[in-house]
């Protein structure tokens, strides 16, 4: 097993309150791995110390081999760790094609000169078109960010992730907020990215029909502890999960 994260004893305490207790994962390179847990399990803490937003009270997070714990979010994003929010994180006043060109260009360490011939950015522009075909929004490509419903919105912020070349994708309930008519379509884009196997996928997600159909493992979350991690189908046996979790999941479901 080649592993792209690992934790090790990752906690983090806010007062008397520990919502990350002492996890230890590790995630395969190209695995798709999701993480459930009933609200208040600390799933998006963990995630918000994965991706440097919050520092651990102790513990490690390791990226490809080396020690990120203490290293900011941007410097992780140039490591290869991408992560969506649950809020959708795209400039509204831009169009989709500009956001993404604008991922693109900041991957490449190019920064925008008035002076310069169009011509030096249509490199970043053909590459933008193709990661919004990727993601199911060609036709959009004019249209202002601020004008795209909540699904298009999530699918312009995975391009945007995309274009910055993670190799890590942390998806925090990507589904969230989501008409039922444009979960399918997201379901879809998720699914493309896994197929090509070249990135590796940490999802939050309350869905189980989703996370049963994406994932290669499933790790459950209850009061801050890693209480199971395995194969979906071993997790939907395990009798410590159902009584703490799986019996509530469809009602907590969003």
């Amino acid at each position: 097993m080649d592993p792209i994260l690992e934790t090790k004893d990752l906690t983090i305490s806010f007062g008397g309150h520990t919502a990350v207790n002492g996890v230890a994962m590790t995630v395969p390179r190209n695995h798709f791995k999701s993480i459930i847990g009933p609200n208040g399990a600390g799933k998006t803490t963990l995630f918000n110390l994965l991706s440097g937003q919050l520092q651990p009270t102790r513990g490690q997070v390791i990226f490809k081999g080396r020690d990120v714990t203490r290293l900011a979010p941007p410097l992780r994003t140039r490591l290869g760790i991408g992560r969506s929010f649950q809020i959708t994180n795209v400039f509204p006043n831009l169009t989709v094609l500009e956001n993404v060109r604008l991922a693109v260009q900041s991957q490449a360490g190019v920064r925008f000169d008035v002076f310069s011939h169009f011509k030096r950015y249509q490199r970043f522009e053909t590459k933008a078109m193709e990661l919004l075909e990727t993601v199911l929004l060609s036709g959009k490509e004019e249209a202002q960010a601020k004008h795209l419903t909540h699904g298009e919105k999530r699918k312009l912020e995975i391009a945007m992730l995309l274009a910055l070349e993670a190799e890590l994708l942390l998806l925090d309930e990507p589904t969230a907020g989501m008409s039922l008519e444009e979960v399918p379509a997201i379901l879809d884009v998720i699914r493309s990215i896994k197929a090509t196997g070249t990135r590796t996928i940490v999802l939050i997600e309350h869905k189980m029909d989703m996370v049963l159909d994406l994932s290669d493992s499933i790790m459950v979350l209850f009061n801050g502890k890693l209480l199971a991690d395995g194969k979906p189908e071993e997790i939907m046996r395990n009798e410590l999960v159902q009584s703490a979790y799986l019996g509530g999941l469809y009602d907590d479901a969003s």
